[in-house]
């Protein structure tokens, strides 16, 4: 099947969204996973709308996630000249036609309809029409659609679609300013693409029929259609921002691993027996649009914190320095990255977790917990805290790996009569200032016996 092309065409008026992510995944792995070519088209001939920042944006997104795509991007608002030979060309065979109809008259014919209950629709009236055209009127173009019949398509997704021609007018393939209409570009472009599959939300089922009717008119093969139900959230409502309803590069500042959404998204509308957790290369062995869920998905916050933990968890120290500079985190030596790594990573859910835990670990501390600064505050902890002192400065040999650090506590609260976790809260206190973190020993193993040391001075500084 390696004459496969698909597509993932967003529109830059905004950011982009992991529904969106969602769709350019699913084509991405139908073209990948059988040699065929996925392609990138920027779908911005909405002149006024359009947002550069969100363009970028979207080129980022597609290089974070690491979903490569074939050839060029594509962006429409480059392609106007090439839109206006087909309307011409449709002019011409007598398959389309200006209309002269004013807007207001359109809006109070519209608004007609309505007050008596009834769908409006265009009436048809220039279809046909050879009389002379009104004066300074600039017309729009209409295609003249099916008056009969039906439009039939198979969905991959739901099944077979049938259209009644009532149900469709002549619609607008060209504003009077010359600018093309959505439809008219998306079914030129899918068209001299070579586009085969088209995967997309089912927010564009209504759609297909006109696209359906631009083909056949231009004599283009019209290619399969699967329309992927939307992501709703945990009530079965549409997906906000509160929800989860982000732009992709926003989880990236959050702290998700991009194979982590991926996987995430990956789920929401298709499945592979009761799988989980799945790699690029597994994604690419099982996926088949033919399998994709007819029902909507939904959203689950949970699910993604518990796939991102797993994958942050397998990362290696090399993966993780080279994003720590994204957070404004800087690599710390090799050393401590054996030592604290493994523990923060089992710890942390997402990346921001991990840098908020190991800039705690090793920024000195700057201000202590008071409630924890009240539980702490006794004669037993102060004189804990200074013996403490006074047996790391006895040391023969520093306290150099988590072993011999548990070894130390173990052997220094046995000389003082008390169990070990006794020594926990004011050395937690101490080294970092409030609860959370690592473990006392990992992190005393990480920071060496003089900054152990200047942390336990400074923070009975604080006691006393």
């Amino acid at each position: 099947m390696s004459n496969i092309v698909t597509r993932f065409a967003p529109s830059p008026t905004g950011y982009l969204h992991i529904g969106g992510l969602r769709t350019a995944l699913f084509n991405y792995l139908y073209a990948r996973a059988n040699g065929g070519k996925f392609l990138l088209r920027i779908e911005d001939t909405d002149l006024a709308r359009n947002s550069t920042d969100a363009k970028e944006a979207i080129i980022q997104a597609f290089d974070w996630v690491g979903m490569d795509y074939d050839g060029e991007v594509v962006y429409q608002s480059q392609r106007f000249p090439l839109y206006a030979q087909y309307v011409e060309k449709l002019l011409k065979e007598g398959k389309a036609y200006y209309c002269y109809m004013q807007k207001e008259e359109l809006e109070a014919n519209r608004k007609k309809a309505e007050e008596k209950g009834q769908v409006w629709q265009y009436d048809r009236r220039y279809r046909d029409f050879d009389g002379e055209p009104p004066q300074g009127v600039k017309p729009v173009v209409r295609i003249k659609a099916p008056l009969d019949g039906e439009i039939c398509f198979k969905d991959g997704v739901k099944g077979e679609i049938h259209i009644s021609a009532t149900e469709l007018d002549d619609f607008i393939i060209a504003r009077s300013d010359g600018t093309p209409t959505y439809n008219f570009v998306v079914a030129i472009d899918d068209a001299l693409m070579g586009v085969t599959d088209v995967i997309r939300g089912d927010d564009h089922l209504s759609n297909t029929p006109k696209q359906i009717i631009i083909y056949e008119a231009l004599g283009f093969a019209i290619p399969r259609f699967f329309h992927v139900p939307m992501i709703l959230n945990p009530e079965g409502r549409k997906l906000s921002k509160r929800d989860g309803a982000m732009s992709v590069m926003e989880y990236k500042a959050l702290g998700y691993l991009p194979q982590a959404l991926l996987n995430f998204l990956v789920r929401l509308g298709w499945s592979h027996g009761d799988m989980e957790i799945f790699s690029m290369q597994e994604m690419l062995e099982f996926f088949n649009p033919n399998n994709l869920n007819s029902a909507p998905s939904s959203y689950n916050a949970e699910k993604l914190l518990w796939l991102n933990a797993h994958y942050l968890n397998a990362l290696n120290a090399e993966s993780i320095n080279t994003i720590l500079p994204f957070y404004g985190a800087n690599v710390p030596s090799v050393a401590v990255q054996e030592i604290l790594y493994p523990e923060i990573k089992e710890r942390s859910k997402t990346l921001l977790e991990f840098v908020e835990i190991l800039e705690k670990c090793l920024k000195p501390v700057e201000s202590f917990d008071t409630k924890m600064q009240q539980k702490v505050k006794n004669e037993e902890n102060i004189y804990l805290l200074k013996e403490f002192i006074v047996y790391l400065e006895a040391l023969e040999k520093p306290l150099q790996n988590i072993q011999e650090v548990d070894e130390g506590i173990a052997a220094f609260a046995d000389f003082q009569g008390i169990k070990a976790k006794n020594l926990f809260m004011p050395l937690r206190y101490a080294l970092l200032g409030s609860s959370g973190g690592v473990g006392i020993s990992p992190l005393i193993a990480a920071l060496g016996i003089e900054e152990t040391k200047a942390r336990i001075i400074k923070a009975l500084e604080n006691l006393i």
